[in-house]
C-alpha cells in the first residue's frame, strides 16, 4: 500500500501541469531543466521535468555536443543511490504496467529460458539510444532519437495520445511512424495484463542502466543467512521471478519489498547501507516497513 501510494503521488506530482492536458500544449518552463529519475516523456502535456533517455539522446544526436555530463552524472546519482528502487518506487510508466496487471486474466510467469529476453534492452541501449544517434546523421550532423522516436511506448501513451485527444483534428496528419509507435503501445498495454512489467523486463534502457548499480547502489535488499531457511517463498512472492535469498543485489530487482512479509524468519530486510570508518563496516538502515 506506501509503495502504490509513493507511486501515484510521484506520476501526479511529476506530470501536473493541468493547462497542457486541456490545451494540447507541452510546458517548457525552467523545469524542464532538470532529468526525473524515472521514465516520463518530455512531451507528455502535464509533464514538469525531462525523462533522461530523451534528454541523453538530444545531447547524443546533437551537432555540437556527444557527451552530456549533466544527463549521465544525474542517472548515476540516481543509480547509485537508489538502484532500481526507482523503478519500483517512483517511475510513472512502471505504475501503469502494473495497473494495467491487474486486470483479470490468466498470468504468465516470466521464468528460465524466457528471461533471455532481458538481453533486448542491450540492444535498446546501445544501439537505439547510443548508437543510432551518435553515427546515423543528416547533412547538418544532427543524429535522431532513435529510441524515443521508433520504440518508447511510454512517449506514445504519455504525449501522443493525450496530445491527439486535445487536438483531435490532427488525426488526419498521422502517418507510418505513428503507426509503428502506437503498434508498440499496443503490444506492451496487452502484454502487461498478462505478464509483469513486460517493459521494465525486456526493453527499458534506463532501467537497464539502474539494474547494473544494484550492487553498488546504497539502497540495498539483504538477507539474513543465519536466519534464511532457503523455503523459497520469497521467489513464489516475486512477481520477477528473482530468487532474492541467492542474490540479493540481482539487477532485475526493482525493490518492491514484497518478499520481505512472506518470509517465515523475517530474514530480508532492506534499507539504506553507511560505512563508517571507526566500525571498518557497513550498517545497514531501515528505511521502510513490510
Amino acid at each position: 500500500m506506501v509503495r502504490k501510494i509513493v507511486q501515484s503521488l510521484t506520476a501526479v506530482v511529476s506530470n501536473s501541469y493541468i493547462t497542457g492536458f486541456l490545451k494540447g500544449t507541452i510546458y517548457q518552463g525552467k523545469l524542464k531543466n532538470v532529468c526525473v529519475p524515472g521514465l516520463n516523456c518530455y512531451s507528455c502535456p502535464g509533464a514538469l521535468g525531462s525523462c533522461p533517455i530523451g534528454s541523453l539522446q538530444a545531447v547524443i544526436g546533437s551537432a555540437k555536443y556527444r557527451f552530456s555530463f549533466y544527463v549521465t552524472g544525474l542517472i548515476l546519482l540516481f543509480g547509485g543511490f537508489l538502484g532500481r528502487w526507482i523503478c519500483g518506487w517512483i517511475c510513472p510508466f512502471g505504475l501503469l504496467q502494473e495497473l494495467l496487471h491487474k486486470v483479470p486474466g490468466k498470468k504468465i510467469r516470466i521464468s528460465g529460458n524466457w528471461k533471455k529476453l532481458s538481453w533486448i534492452r542491450y540492444i535498446m541501449l546501445f544501439v537505439f539510444v547510443i548508437g543510432l544517434p551518435l553515427f546515423v546523421v543528416n547533412i547538418a550532423g544532427y543524429g535522431s532519437p532513435a529510441f524515443c522516436k521508433y520504440v518508447c511506448p511510454a512517449g506514445t501513451i504519455e504525449a501522443a495520445l493525450p496530445l491527439i485527444l486535445a487536438a483531435p483534428d490532427q488525426f488526419g496528419s498521422l502517418g507510418g511512424l505513428f503507426i509503428l509507435k502506437a503498434s508498440i503501445a499496443a503490444v506492451v498495454v496487452i502484454a502487461s495484463i498478462f505478464i509483469y512489467r513486460p517493459f521494465c523486463t525486456m526493453l527499458c534502457p534506463l532501467g537497464l542502466i539502474y539494474g547494473w548499480m544494484n550492487k553498488i547502489s546504497m539502497y540495498q535488499m539483504q538477507v539474513d543467512k543465519d536466519k534464511c531457511i532457503e523455503c523459497g517463498k520469497c521467489r513464489v512472492a516475486c512477481k520477477l521471478d528473482i530468487e532474492i535469498y541467492k542474490n540479493p543485489t540481482s539487477m532485475e530487482c526493482i525493490r518492491c519489498g514484497e518478499c520481505k512479509p512472506v518470509c517465515p524468519t523475517n530474514a530480508i530486510s532492506s534499507g539504506i547501507k553507511f560505512r563508517t570508518k571507526a566500525e571498518g563496516a557497513a550498517s545497514f538502515t531501515e528505511i521502510e516497513g513490510k
